[in-house]
């Protein structure tokens, strides 16, 4: 089943916005990775992310496959599947990540962790 949030484009006289979410219960944040940085590899049980690319140089594993999004570029992440993001270049790189169920800080299962964070 996709749980894929619609998101819609609105043109506007000064220009125009895109809307993630309407009316859905969710958890908005940005992450930002310093250079160098990677992210656990991890799933989660009980939410769905939707990534939108704020900076050039990101590096998403998304399952078996590495991907280099350009800015701007949206990447689905549905609950369950297998992820991690890091930064290979030398300057950090923001995400913006909406968290579409149950968020929970507690909901992550790393896989593994260069930081030394034991896997859940």
């Amino acid at each position: 089943m996709d749980h894929r949030p619609p998101s819609i484009k609105v043109d506007k006289p000064w220009g125009r916005f895109e809307q993630y979410t309407h009316n859905l219960p969710c958890t908005v944040k940005i992450i930002t990775v310093a250079p160098g940085g990677t992210l656990s590899r991890q799933y989660h049980h009980h939410r769905d992310e939707l990534w939108v690319v704020l900076d050039k140089g990101a590096q998403v594993q998304l399952g078996e496959e590495v991907l280099e999004p350009e800015t701007g570029e949206k990447v689905f992440i549905p609950r369950g599947t297998v992820h991690r993001l890091s930064t290979p270049g030398e300057k950090e790189v923001r995400i913006l990540e909406i968290s579409f169920g149950e968020f929970d800080e507690e909901d992550i299962v790393r896989l593994d962790d260069v930081y030394g964070r034991v896997p859940q």
